[in-house]
């Protein structure tokens, strides 16, 4: 049972006392357990969400030849965590995708109403000389903020080492593998034109 529970951990990095208690619920089937791992996963990110921030780290990349850089601060609940590899590394990863993807905001919620606003009239622009129903339009409307969003939006952009998962899912599993709360406090990128 131990090589199980550690070859659990492996695959997930979730603590060893909560793989053994989802190969015990999963009756000691890895591939149940890890669902059973995945579900709490999500109620484990909305517990920690309210969890005060009092810890963290800035971390800065300069990309080779020196003309383009970005600080992040990254913050945690403790001391302990902050100093975590893991942890070390997840702010590395992010302050180069800030380097390499030139986000404006961190979430779209950041984004000033006018802009947003400004988007839509876009794209309503767009499409104004084609005749569509107004729930079509709608739709394209929130598609195309969407996009727009990845481009804008930190939380919201494909990471740049593995694409099929966004930035703000990157953090949700490091907050479910660490155990606690973690969220960009601010970040900036410089540029030499």
């Amino acid at each position: 049972m131990l090589n199980i529970i550690k070859q659990l951990r492996q695959q997930t990095g979730i603590g060893i006392s909560d793989c053994k208690k989802a190969l015990d619920e999963a009756k000691g089937n890895i591939t149940k357990a890890i669902e059973i791992l995945r579900k709490k996963g999500g109620k484990i990110i909305v517990s920690k969400q309210n969890r005060e921030i009092k810890h963290g780290l800035i971390e800065a990349y300069i990309h080779p030849g020196g003309k383009i850089g970005a600080l992040i601060e990254l913050g945690c609940e403790t001391d302990f965590v902050a100093r975590n590899e893991k942890f070390k590394t997840l702010a590395h990863d992010l302050v180069m995708q800030i380097t390499a993807t030139n986000p404006l905001y961190l979430a779209p919620e950041d984004i000033p109403k006018g802009i947003v606003e400004k988007e839509k009239e876009i794209i309503k622009e767009e499409f104004k000389n084609k005749k569509m129903k107004e729930e079509i339009m709608e739709k394209i409307i929130k598609g195309k903020l969407e996009k727009y969003y990845q481009e804008a939006c930190l939380l919201k952009q494909p990471f740049i080492k593995d694409d099929k998962i966004k930035i703000e899912d990157l953090i949700s599993k490091e907050i479910v593998k660490l155990g606690e709360n973690i969220k960009i406090v601010r970040f900036t990128r410089y540029s030499l034109s």
